[in-house]
């Protein structure tokens, strides 16, 4: 049912999305349009992404995910850079962040658990990714904050460089250890068997295919929807800050959303973490730097530092993640601890 409403508002969205960003539609109407077309092509990506997960494995197949749901994100703040919000964009770093740890994470953890009274992961790699994110988000984004104030901002921008030049070797070399050095190093003794018979919705050209298409799509309709951005906030009353950390997150980061809660109600759990954590240390690790990098080519440069809201924010949502996930097991509760986590934080960025 969900899959034909999806198809629905593609096949009229990104017609309507072009048609009205060349008549120049009322910013207000179009905005939602956007969203509502991007999250619509988000869900193909999700479901193309879910099939080569069946086929590479938890670990490739939540790195796929991770990734093809950060490129929605990346072409909006590109985008966002482009046009000098750079603000937005450190706040959609945030929100994504936020995002995915409690909102994708709480409700993986809280339909899964609806359904499966205890549900497991591999426990190793939490234990990994628990590391991770102590270090990107604890320390990589809290040092250029603490160092930056008694700065010049030239050399608040070196720093963040440094720094961003860092975070990217440490994700490769990561990804190094995990799929090639220590593959199958670190195993689970119990693992989940119900989904061995599983067999992908679509075959790995057609999946390839379509998420070109849909980035594509997707690449196009970002750079409109960064266009109403200013509009929408003077008319709805919304700050730079809550619309980076709740709005374009949200719509940046919908395809792990889908994802990962698909993927904790079939039971697959390892894919569910994966998405949900992976997407983060994608997003601090690599994203968020290369984003650094890339504003040096546009008017303003992008420093690596957040506002200390962002910063205790961020570091809350990790802190609890670690404690949830550290055992390798979960259930309903913990994902409802995830969400109303993400909602308190929701409200304070509103009120902000």
């Amino acid at each position: 049912m969900i899959n034909k409403v999806f198809l629905i508002i593609t096949i009229i969205g990104v017609p309507l999305s072009v048609i009205g960003h060349l008549l120049h539609f009322s910013p207000l109407v179009m905005f939602g349009v956007y969203c509502l077309t991007i999250i619509a092509l988000a869900s193909y990506m999700g479901r193309a992404t879910e099939s080569l997960a069946i086929v590479t494995g938890p670990r490739i197949g939540g790195l796929l995910n991770a990734t093809f749901g950060n490129a929605v994100e990346l072409i909006i703040s590109i985008f966002s850079l482009k046009a000098g919000l750079v603000t937005i964009v450190l706040a959609s770093l945030t929100g994504s962040v936020l995002g995915n740890l409690l909102l994708v994470g709480g409700l993986s953890f809280f339909v899964g658990g609806l359904k499966f009274k205890r549900q497991t992961f591999n426990v190793y790699d939490a234990r990994h990714n628990s590391g991770l994110l102590v270090f990107s988000v604890m320390v990589a984004f809290v040092i250029p904050e603490v160092f930056s104030k008694g700065m010049s901002e030239q050399n608040a921008i070196s720093l963040s460089i440094g720094t961003s030049i860092i975070l990217i070797f440490l994700y490769l070399a990561a990804l190094l250890f995990r799929l090639v050095t220590h593959r199958g190093v670190y195993t689970q003794e119990e693992q989940n068997v119900a989904h061995e018979e599983e067999t992908a919705e679509w075959t790995t050209k057609r999946a390839f295919v379509i998420l070109a298409l849909a980035t594509i799509a997707v690449a196009y309709i970002s750079e409109s929807l960064v266009e109403t951005f200013k509009i929408v906030g003077e008319s709805f009353g919304w700050s730079e800050l809550f619309i980076g950390v709740i709005i374009v997150a949200i719509v940046g980061n919908a395809a792990e959303h889908i994802s990962a809660v698909i993927m904790a109600y079939k039971n697959r759990m390892d894919v569910a973490v994966e998405i949900a954590i992976g997407s983060t240390l994608q997003v601090a690790m690599f994203v968020a730097p290369v984003l650094v990098l890339l504003s040096l080519l546009f008017q303003e440069s992008m420093p690596l530092v957040f506002s200390y809201p962002e910063l205790i924010a961020m570091f809350s949502a990790v802190f609890l993640t670690v404690i949830v996930s550290n055992d390798g097991d979960t259930n309903w509760f913990e994902g409802a601890m995830l969400l109303g986590a993400y909602v308190i934080i929701g409200i304070g960025f509103y009120l902000f």
